[in-house]
């Protein structure tokens, strides 16, 4: 995942937005329960690829978006390229949390995996409504054996998602860092 940061250190914005797409093949093997969170992080590339589409030059940067919107003034707004990144970045850190939890819990059951994950990310920013759809889908959590014979492919699973894990989680802070410079890591769901 060298790709995603430019020669001096920057987030670029398509090689991040490619790393996020890899994971929307994973998210569709836990079916009816993760059909919500594959739709935010869908929406939420959709929404960056556009803005970087309208201007590669300008939007090579990933923050580049976010100071072009913090200068605007509307960067607070709910279909903004700031709170897209913010709650794709939030989204990725649920996944992240749920394959640690797979890697390190063996005996959990994929309900446990993802409640667990659920209420040390995403939990704190939704409303009463938001966490108790995330309740009622859990129902919906595939047998845990059956998704990791799913997932598994030919390769090692475990090691390719502690791969992930380590490697990603870091552009993940870097993100929550440059939003938080701005002001702009607190925002809740509307």
């Amino acid at each position: 995942m060298k790709h995603v940061k430019s020669e001096t250190g920057e987030m670029l914005t398509k090689p991040f937005l490619d790393v996020c797409k890899l994971i929307l093949p994973v998210i569709d093997k836990f079916g009816a329960a993760m059909a919500l969170v594959k739709s935010d992080i869908g929406g939420n590339i959709s929404r960056l690829e556009d803005k970087y589409s309208s201007n590669p030059t300008e939007f090579n940067l990933l923050y580049s978006m976010v100071e072009v919107e913090v200068a605007a003034k509307t960067a607070k707004g709910s279909s903004s390229c700031t709170n897209g990144l913010l709650w794709l970045t939030r989204a990725m850190e649920f996944l992240v949390e749920l394959f640690h939890n797979l890697l390190q819990h063996p005996d959990w059951t994929m309900s446990q995996v993802c409640t667990d994950s659920y209420g040390k990310t995403l939990k704190q920013w939704h409303g009463w409504l938001a966490s108790s759809s995330f309740s009622l889908a859990m129902k919906l959590a595939p047998d845990r054996k059956k998704f990791m014979d799913v997932i598994s492919g030919t390769g090692d699973v475990n090691a390719d998602m502690e791969a992930f894990c380590t490697s990603f989680s870091p552009f993940l802070e870097e993100n929550h860092k440059f939003l938080a410079s701005k002001g702009l890591d607190n925002l809740k769901a509307s």
